[in-house]
Order: structure tokens, then C-alpha cells, then sequence
């Protein structure tokens, strides 16, 4: 895809964040479109972003679990920048007209202690790069409509990433079994989703993993003080404007919001 056909994909998703809108699907006009074209469009948002002052502060991974495949009909991970404005505390009022296509995720995040590098990092170099774990809520935001999108599509359009939500409980991997760690999800009072973080690759922090490998294809790596949003172990669920939302994660706490 030529540059200059990447930077104004790479506008209109711009332009569609800012007035939270959608756009037609990249690859309805544009069927040959790449995964590394869709990256390179996600790169030129990013570095705009940056170039206007905003903090990256980690990665979120997405389509980790069999739920989330099923879900989009997408068959392989992917990835997306977080923004140090896009991350909020649990108990937060979260503002809905902020997104489109407003859904919610179960997941885990992973800090980082030590910086991560492919092409070969497997699980136990994960797990001995994260200082903690902490439960999350990614708000999914999806500028691109949603019929017939492809994994092209969700990267281009930062893996429809909006905002996450952040328990209080933080865990170092050798103090809890991740894989276990549960997710009950409810809407308004009424549980909507339920799972557990095996779900996610068979162990939340493969995903971590993964992403340095992939992050080494080109050239980069995670650095220490970074935030992964490893994926869902539920399906997502939709919320709308006056919802009460509310995950249970066991020992790992509880995170509740409201979308205002």
C-alpha cells in the first residue's frame, strides 16, 4: 500500500476518534491490504499521537482466546498502543460519548519490570520480566464498522482499542496461579460473561510473550515500566450510556464503573 494512501487511512481514523464515528471498512476498499500495511497505518496514528504530546504507557494484545476468536471471526493475535490519558482507576465514571462501539473486556494486565526481548522468549521469560499483575477492563472502541471486518481492519484501527480500568490488587506471578484467576462480569446487577485466564492462550502472560517475539520482527522491544493488556478470557459485552459495570476476579479484587 503506498504511503500516501497509509497516512490518509491513518487520518481518517483520526478523524473518526475525534468525532467518534466509523469508517468504512479498509478492506472492502482496499482487498489486498496487508497485516503490515495495517501496522504501518496504526504506526503513522501513533507517532502523531505522540507528536502531540501524548504518553505511551504499554500495549494491549488482543484476540488471545478462543472467546474472542469466535467473537470476530479473527483467527490470530494482535496488538495496539495504550495512552497514559486512556487509563482509569477502578470505581471511575467513564464518559460513553468518548467511543464508539462501546463493549467491555475481562482481562489481566502485566507490568513490567525488566525489558523483554524476542526473537525466542517463551513463558518463563515472561513471567521472569513482570514485576505484577493487576485485573482490567479494556473499553473497546471501534471507528471501522463492524460487518465483515478482518484482523486488517482491527489493526489499522489500533486493535479497537479505547480505555482500560484498573483493579487495586497487585500479585507477582509466583504468588498466584494466573491461569485460575476468574472473571465474573456483570451488567446492572445481572452477571452477562464468565471465565477464567487459562482462556487466554492457556496462560495470560504466553501473550506477553508473543508480543516480544512479534515486537522483535520489527525491530523494537517492551521496556521496563510498560503495561501489557494481555486479552479477554470473555466475550465482549456491550454496555451503553447509564450502565453499571462490575468484574469479579477472586483474590484479585473486584473493578466496578459506570458509563455517564
Amino acid at each position: 500500500m503506498p504511503a500516501a494512501v497509509i497516512a490518509r487511512i491513518a487520518d481518517e481514523l483520526a478523524e473518526a476518534d475525534r468525532t467518534h464515528s466509523v469508517i468504512p471498512r479498509i478492506t472492502s476498499r482496499f482487498p489486498d491490504a496487508t497485516i503490515e500495511d495495517s501496522y504501518a497505518i496504526q504506526g503513522v496514528w501513533r507517532d502523531k499521537n505522540l507528536a502531540a504530546g501524548r504518553k505511551l504507557v504499554g500495549r494491549k494484545i488482543g484476540l488471545t482466546s478462543k472467546a474472542m476468536q469466535q467473537a470476530t471471526g479473527i483467527t490470530e493475535p494482535d496488538y495496539g498502543v495504550m495512552f497514559d490519558d486512556t487509563v482509569y482507576a477502578s470505581g471511575s465514571d467513564i464518559p460513553f460519548d468518548d467511543f464508539s462501539n462501546v463493549r467491555i473486556e475481562v482481562e489481566l494486565a502485566f507490568v513490567l519490570k525488566h525489558p523483554l526481548e524476542g526473537p525466542d522468549c517463551t513463558l518463563d521469560d515472561a513471567l521472569a520480566a513482570i514485576d505484577y499483575a493487576v485485573p482490567a477492563l479494556e473499553v473497546l472502541n471501534s471507528h471501522i464498522e463492524l460487518e465483515g471486518r478482518t484482523i486488517v481492519d482491527t489493526i489499522s484501527d489500533n486493535a479497537a482499542y479505547g480505555a482500560m480500568v484498573l483493579g487495586d490488587v497487585h500479585k507477582r506471578p509466583d504468588e498466584i496461579d494466573l491461569r485460575w484467576v476468574p472473571g465474573v462480569l456483570s451488567r446492572n446487577g445481572e452477571i452477562e460473561e464468565t471465565g477464567v485466564a487459562a482462556g487466554v492462550l492457556g496462560h495470560p502472560a504466553t501473550g506477553v510473550a508473543w508480543l516480544a517475539n512479534k515486537f522483535h520482527q520489527h525491530g523494537a522491544r517492551l521496556e521496563a515500566g510498560e503495561i501489557v493488556l494481555a486479552g479477554s478470557f470473555t466475550r465482549p459485552m456491550w454496555v451503553s450510556k447509564g450502565d453499571d459495570v462490575r468484574c469479579d476476579y477472586g483474590e484479585m479484587g473486584i473493578i466496578e464503573c459506570r458509563f455517564i
